[in-house]
């Protein structure tokens, strides 16, 4: 991981440079400017924009909307993006950061900053999360087993490739624009009753949201994907609405589903692969100075995720373990891989050749 990290500031300033490139005119972002993977666009000029008087541009105030508390690594990860931003931009740009889902829910949010809230400026989402907007590179991110390790997403996520995913929403003609990549760790199923193997799952109602590719795993595992929202899946599962969930490790304990699904088996499906969105109306708001520092400061918050994700899902699977949650390492996958060979080969269909690229990157 550190080499990777090592290698990190000088990729992301390739991919920053080419990220979200549209227009950022106000017809909401066309995607003509994007195409070729972001030549001639504003986010490129960032890297060479003056921005020595920044702290002189007007005053402006950016909500940034976080699902999860702030001691997860995604909260961590949005509080210092709000630290570096204020740093750079001298206090011209404040940012308000909304942790644990006061703002809504993941969806919810979408929705609202895709629909032209004026509420809601900046974002932290699941990659997955854009799938529902017709984002289908971003979809092929979410498949299970995709990324074998961190090392192998940090190589996609640092790679010239990594642009053309991030920009995506813009090409769409979506009103967002990614500001960089992260992660928050491989997800997990955890469960009300203790699992030892995939075939405990079998017949279990497990939460998902409202994702194909989700709902597609969990039927491939035997059980029946049941559609809670993620603020009331503590409720559904201490009232037996639903058998189990999955989340990242420290979302887990965070969210406090230990006292209500004490195993957690370590199947790591899918990694929590995330990426923070402004919306246009917020993008134009800003100078080119301004834009500038929300990709600098982008920059340097995904090389500090990348540093802080494994060592803080570490501590907090050992504070499970001394806490008594039952947690069952899955030394062998395979069976796992071969039970979501189907939602795999249904969501690929007409993009094999750029998926073979990312199980490639490995």
């Amino acid at each position: 991981m550190k080499k990777i990290i090592s290698a990190m500031l000088a990729a992301l300033m390739i991919m920053s440079l080419t990220a979200c490139g549209g227009s950022g005119g106000n017809d909401g972002g066309s995607g003509d400017a994007a195409t070729d993977g972001g030549s001639s666009t504003p986010a490129q000029d960032s890297a060479s924009t003056d921005t020595s008087d920044v702290a002189n541009d007007p005053a402006v105030t950016l909500v940034y909307a976080e699902v999860n508390p702030l001691d997860t690594i995604v909260g961590q990860t949005g509080q210092h993006f709000k630290e570096k931003v204020e740093e750079l931009s001298g206090g011209s740009i404040t940012i308000d950061l909304q942790p644990a889902g006061v703002l809504g829910s993941e969806n919810d949010v979408l929705d609202a900053m895709v629909g032209g809230s004026t509420s809601i400026d900046i974002s932290r989402i699941s990659a997955f999360a854009l799938t529902g907007y017709g984002c289908q590179k971003s979809m092929l991110l979410s498949l299970p087993y995709t990324f074998e390790s961190r090392d192998h997403w940090w190589n996609f996520a640092n790679s010239e490739l990594a642009p053309d995913f991030l920009n995506e929403p813009q090409e769409n003609g979506l009103p967002l624009r990614g500001i960089f990549y992260g992660e928050e760790g491989f997800r997990h199923f955890f469960t009300k009753e203790p699992v030892a193997d995939i075939g405990d799952l079998a017949g279990m109602k497990l939460r998902v949201s409202n994702d194909p590719v989700m709902n597609g795993l969990v039927e491939g595992l035997g059980a029946s994907p049941t559609v809670v929202s993620f603020a009331e899946l503590y409720s559904a599962l201490q009232t037996g609405v639903v058998d189990g969930a999955e989340q990242p490790i420290a979302n887990y304990k965070s969210n406090a589903f230990p006292e209500v699904a004490n195993n957690l088996i370590l199947d790591g499906h899918t990694l929590g692969a995330i990426q923070v969105v402004i919306c246009d109306n917020a993008w134009n708001k800003l100078t080119e100075a301004q834009q500038a520092v929300l990709y600098e400061a982008g920059r340097d918050t995904q090389a500090f995720n990348a540093s802080l994700s494994e060592e803080e899902e570490n501590k907090v699977l050992e504070e499970l373990k001394a806490s008594g949650c039952n947690v069952v390492d899955v030394p062998d996958k395979s069976a796992w891989v071969e039970a979501v060979q189907g939602v795999i080969a249904a969501n690929t269909s007409g993009y094999e050749d750029l998926y073979q690229q990312l199980v490639d990157m490995k």
